[in-house]
């Protein structure tokens, strides 16, 4: 029965809950009202940092199982979810664009939802879904044929279902949304396909679109139905009619800067991935081949759809080093308002919140080998010797000159979250030591064919590691220490102020580090390789703490030499939550 029906007048069940539905107050406040968790990030702002020190470093070792939820035998695949906790019901997201309501106290199913995908789909990197949202009554999460749903929170049934764009021509869309005041803010998917990346805004009621941001420059935004204005200067940075299929998929969602009322979002790679052809085979002048917006991160004003500013990563970009890394915003130790977000390219940035200008950059990986450095604006010192080859230039104009690169198109980080702990003002970065030999070749586009132009092989950097989870002062870029794993990690990271960072990893290990020291001080076996979002929250005076383990994502579909390596790993799908009673974190 469902949980909330909780009574029978005149022979007929009445809800009689106590559920009053999320609010923008509450949405807002997310970080500091430990009972719920109600958006990704654990914040708007993308901290991941709760507040809760029930659970610290002297009695995690006493966090124990409270219960399990299975996701189904026969859908299984990548489970990169992160939970979110209102009024007794934990929502899940699952492989295949499916939903689940669960009672938070018992672990039982309160509804299932599936989307019902139709055939022909195209996701690059896996069937996975990253988590939802909610707002008022309703749960708002989007699926691998390109459409954003509206379902009612306590029944599962469906509000309003609307499409993000043609799942045809490669689209889809993977990110948990994004609402602030009342909009449901999305991005897209399928920057290997020549799609056009671009950030919506809906009305959270009706689902209606209020507004639409196309992140590629010569392409036109839309306000209440009418066009408003154009993404940047036609041709100012792409060649002739290159920006038409020019990529960057806004892919991973975004953050929302309430100090500065800005969205955050990152874009994709330019497409293809041949950054001869988007430069038109001539030598680049100035920034006439820098490809915008493409690898950039983009403040967006939230009622209109307008840019605000740019910061482009990875300009001329030719590795895949996308830009959508997550923009977190945090106070740093002098009390200067700061973004930081470590790029696919494996540089950590931090930025200004006013402008997003530049600020610093450092290295968070090893072995960078396609720029010398980040010079005093913010733009890289390339070694032009590290890109790869012209195939014009090769005898068959076939394929052009094989170069190895550092790190590997699937990035220092990728898409797992980093964690900001106001504990310590650290950022956790969850990364990986790998490089890859990369080619490109001529291309042309078919509309819902992929669209690289390059092939590669990825492969492992050192022998002992590839996966690498850093604590990095943001101030110095100095890393404090590092955690080296066998297998990529692949993972979300959370902080808290018992002084605890939780992540997990490809072999199943649910672990909790010592945010000073990186010192292990609790772990668990979950049977299947991690790659979700781990949260805590409270309930009844005990902390509670949830992971969802299922193996899966882009590393055994497209990592090479690194696949090979990690292919004994399990697939799986549970959600695994574990509590520290009352007298265990009171015991001496």
């Amino acid at each position: 029965m469902n949980r909330f029906i909780t009574a029978v007048v005149a022979g007929v069940m009445v809800a009689s809950s106590s559920f009053a539905g999320v609010t923008e107050d509450e949405l807002k406040n997310d970080q500091s009202i430990t009972t719920q968790v109600v958006t990704n990030g654990m914040g708007r702002h993308l901290q991941r940092y709760s507040p809760l020190d029930i659970l610290n470093k002297e009695n995690v070792s006493k966090l124990q199982p409270a219960w399990a939820f299975s996701l189904g035998g026969e859908k299984q695949r990548g489970q990169e979810t992160q939970p979110l906790i209102y009024d007794g019901v934990m929502y899940i997201t699952g492989s295949y664009s499916r939903v689940y309501a669960i009672d938070v106290m018992t672990g039982d199913e309160l509804w299932q939802y599936d989307a019902r995908l139709p055939e022909g789909i195209l996701p690059c990197c896996d069937v996975i879904n990253r988590g939802g949202a909610i707002y008022g009554d309703n749960f708002y999460f989007g699926t691998l044929d390109a459409r954003i749903v509206a379902l009612d929170l306590k029944t599962g049934d469906v509000k309003w279902r609307k499409k993000i764009a043609d799942y045809k021509a490669g689209y889809s869309y993977t990110a948990a949304p994004l609402i602030v005041d009342g909009l449901v803010v999305t991005g897209n998917s399928g920057g290997e396909f020549g799609i056009i990346g671009e950030v919506q805004a809906r009305d959270a009621e009706t689902g209606e679109l209020v507004w639409t941001r196309p992140v590629i420059e010569g392409h036109m935004g839309t306000l209440n139905g009418k066009e408003s204005t154009m993404t940047g200067e036609l041709n100012a940075t792409w060649p002739g009619d290159m920006w038409k299929t020019g990529g960057g998929a806004t892919w991973l969602g975004g953050s929302y800067d309430a100090d500065t009322d800005t969205l955050v979002f990152g874009a994709g790679n330019p497409a293809p991935w041949n950054s001869h052809l988007r430069n038109a085979g001539t030598p680049v002048e100035g920034n006439k081949g820098d490809n915008l917006y493409a690898a950039s991160r983009i403040g967006i004003d939230p009622k209109t759809g307008e840019i605000k500013w740019h910061f482009q990563t990875t300009p001329r970009e030719g590795w895949d080093y996308d830009g959508v890394n997550e923009v977190v915003a945090y106070t740093d130790r002098d009390g200067n308002k700061r973004y930081a977000t470590a790029d696919r390219n494996g540089f950590f940035y931090v930025l200004n919140r006013e402008d997003g200008k530049f600020v610093s950059a450092a290295p968070f990986v090893k072995d960078i080998s396609w720029a010398d450095g980040i010079d005093d604006t913010g733009r890289p010192i390339f070694n032009e010797a590290n890109r790869p080859g012209n195939p014009a230039a090769a005898a068959d104009g076939k394929k052009g000159e094989i170069i190895f690169a550092s790190p590997s198109f699937l990035g220092g980080k990728n898409w797992m979250p980093m964690a900001f702990s106001q504990n310590t003002g650290n950022f956790y970065v969850p990364s990986n030591e790998w490089g890859m030999d990369i080619w490109n070749e001529p291309i042309t586009y078919k509309k819902g064919a992929a669209y690289l132009g390059a092939g590669f092989t990825i492969k492992p950097n050192y022998e002992d590691h590839i996966g690498s989870l850093k604590a990095i002062d943001p101030d110095t870029g100095e890393i404090k220490w590092e955690f080296k794993n066998d297998a990529p990690l692949w993972g979300g990271v959370m902080t808290t102020a018992g002084g605890l960072v939780f992540t997990g990893t490809p072999e199943g290990k649910f672990i909790a580090f010592d945010d000073e020291t990186g010192e292990v001080l609790w772990s668990f076996q979950t049977g299947s390789g991690i790659v979700g979002q781990p949260v805590t929250w409270e309930q009844d005076g005990d902390q509670y703490v949830t992971i969802v383990s299922g193996w899966g994502g882009a590393v055994p579909l497209w990592g090479g030499e690194v696949a090979k390596k990690v292919n004994y790993l399990n697939q799986g799908g549970l959600v695994w939550t574990f509590k520290l009673p009352k007298e265990l974190a009171m015991a001496k």
